[in-house]
């Protein structure tokens, strides 16, 4: 009896990141020829089975055993999770495992905001070990610059890209659950926070007291009430989940609903939120 052949090795893919926000994958094909691709599938939702969009990009020789394939910035990349595959010649689509990854770049770059959005690719390894590409696409964008403590609160320091900041512009804390629509006086579901702007740049402070038990979601509207409502995140670093990096100490604090414990966190989305949890009396 022919013993079974042993499964194929992984292909890896080194990747670089460049200023501009643009990704280069170098694939180790030797023995490989004939066309080949890069090919991206984005997951929906949780399910990394189920695919609804696919991007391909060709991959040519770049050195002995080595094939290349260019993701610039200019690509769009909708927001989401994508797979990464490599597709040489006539061959099935094989999921790619990381190699050697450089994104220096990505941790030192300042996009002008003169196209409206902010593009960011962020190449990771799942829990499998495998190969994905992060992309957010936000249009505009409010970046999480600095985050501090205050006395009994939190103090939020950002920039704005694709979009300017006027006279009115302001922050609102939403609540995740229970939204009820109110002005937060009541400890409902949003709360006003004035801005200190200039420029593209802002600050405001979020005092915790006045914040019932929950999960609060952060905001800003850079043109008042009339303008959008941009959430708040940090996306412009070479970190792809923030959520167990920067975790800031929460607060113990006495409120009006009773003692509570109140802290900031990145989600899943590198988006930022509040979490307020009652604590025993």
């Amino acid at each position: 009896m022919t013993p079974p052949a042993p499964p194929a090795a992984p292909l890896r893919a080194d990747c670089i990141g460049d200023s501009a926000g643009g990704l280069t994958f170098d694939v180790a094909a030797r023995g490989n020829t004939g066309a080949a691709l890069l090919v991206l599938r984005r997951r929906d939702g949780a399910d990394a089975a189920a695919v609804d969009e696919t991007v391909s990009l060709p991959l040519a020789p770049a050195a002995k055993g080595r094939l290349r394939a260019a993701l610039p910035s200019s690509v769009s990349l909708p927001e989401g999770r994508w797979d990464a595959y490599a597709q040489v010649s006539d061959s099935e689509p094989r999921r790619l495992v990381p190699g050697v990854t450089d994104l220096r770049s990505l941790a030192e770059r300042t996009p002008s905001g003169l196209l409206g959005h902010v593009a960011v690719r962020i190449p990771y390894a799942t829990r499998q070990g495998n190969l994905t590409v992060r992309s957010w696409l936000r249009a505009p964008h409010a970046e999480t610059v600095d985050l501090g403590s205050a006395d009994g609160g939190l103090t939020v320091r950002g920039r704005v890209y694709g979009t300017q900041l006027v006279p009115g512009a302001h922050a609102e804390l939403r609540a995740r659950q229970g939204f009820d629509g109110g002005d937060g006086a009541d400890g409902g579901g949003v709360h006003r926070l004035d801005v200190v702007a200039e420029r593209t740049e802002f600050g405001f402070t979020v005092p915790y007291d006045a914040l019932a038990p929950g999960v609060w979601d952060l905001w800003l509207r850079p043109a008042g009430d009339s303008g959008p409502l941009v959430r708040l995140a940090r996306l412009l670093d070479d970190v792809a989940d923030k959520h167990p990096v920067f975790l800031g100490p929460p607060a113990r604090l006495r409120t009006p609903h009773g003692p509570m414990e109140a802290g900031p966190f990145y989600t899943r989305d590198n988006d930022l939120s509040l979490a307020v949890t009652p604590l025993e009396p």
